[in-house]
């Protein structure tokens, strides 16, 4: 075993943990994360939330990036640090697990009870009349309404959470589709950039949290205070905090201990150390 995996689970054993995952427990299911070390800069800033919400233009490129970005997000399996952590959920090591993630894969693997603190990308609300409807029937209504277009931006490059770069000309010649329901603005049911986490799911990640005896950081550069209060609040509960991630990050002045390696090496690792 990798001594600094062996280091983790000597801090663990005997404790109750509480998990949060970022992007990197889910780039090696293919799906592209925002800041970690083998990411390339990005071409444009993320979409934001007063952006998205005012601006027809800021919703046809998202629709258009997102169109495209789909089906790597759909088509993505759970990996082996997925699976680790249902394992580890299974044995009573994990006490919760709270993910910034919106690609639904801690579900898939069979975690219970995910707090997905930024939403889930596979569902899509009406901004008008609350409608909830799945983002693969979305899908189909894009690619009805744009039957040419998408051969013409084939090429494109895809960004993370079901997102793709493209160029100011296709977007231009993209059809949205309005809520099937009342016509009025659809939206993916996730927090952008600038938006808040709605307080019963910052509740129900608090509770979470409130069971740890340890906190366990998987694949985020804790970069967005979202997920970056939650060390706070353990380093001033004196509640031990674990980072396992590629490269530096925010919260490593507060870490008891740092694992550098991959999610998908490191946590089945620890799953067979502890379950």
């Amino acid at each position: 075993m990798d001594p600094a995996v062996e280091r983790l689970a000597q801090l663990a054993r005997g404790r109750r943990i509480v998990v949060l995952t970022g992007a990197g427990c889910s780039t090696e299911s293919g799906i592209p994360d925002y800041r970690g070390i083998d990411t390339p800069p990005r071409t444009r800033p993320p979409i934001q939330h007063r952006e998205f919400v005012d601006k027809a233009e800021m919703r046809r490129r998202y629709w258009a990036r997102s169109m495209l970005g789909w089906p790597r997000l759909a088509g993505a399996q759970p990996n082996a640090a997925h699976r680790a952590l249902t394992e580890l959920q299974a044995a009573g090591v994990v006490a919760g697990l709270i993910t910034q993630n919106v690609d639904g894969l801690h579900g898939a693997a069979g975690t219970r009870d995910v707090v997905e603190l930024h939403g889930a990308i596979g569902r899509v609300r009406c901004l008008a009349c609350n409608e909830l409807t799945t983002r693969a029937e979305l899908q189909q209504r894009l690619d009805a309404a744009n039957p040419a277009w998408t051969s013409r931006a084939h090429a494109a490059a895809i960004a993370p959470d079901g997102d793709a770069d493209l160029p100011d000309e296709l977007v231009a010649d993209f059809t949205v589709a309005a809520c099937a329901a009342c016509d009025g603005v659809l939206m993916p049911d996730v927090v952008f950039f600038g938006g808040s986490v709605p307080r019963p799911t910052l509740d129900a990640a608090w509770a979470a949290f409130d069971r740890g005896e340890l906190l366990l950081v998987v694949g985020s550069s804790l970069t967005v205070f979202s997920g970056y209060r939650f060390v706070r609040k353990a380093a001033e509960r004196d509640v031990p905090v674990a980072i396992l991630n590629r490269g530096p990050t925010r919260g490593d002045p507060h870490a008891s201990i740092r694992v550098d390696a991959r999610a998908g090496d490191a946590l089945p690792a620890l799953a067979r150390a502890l379950a």
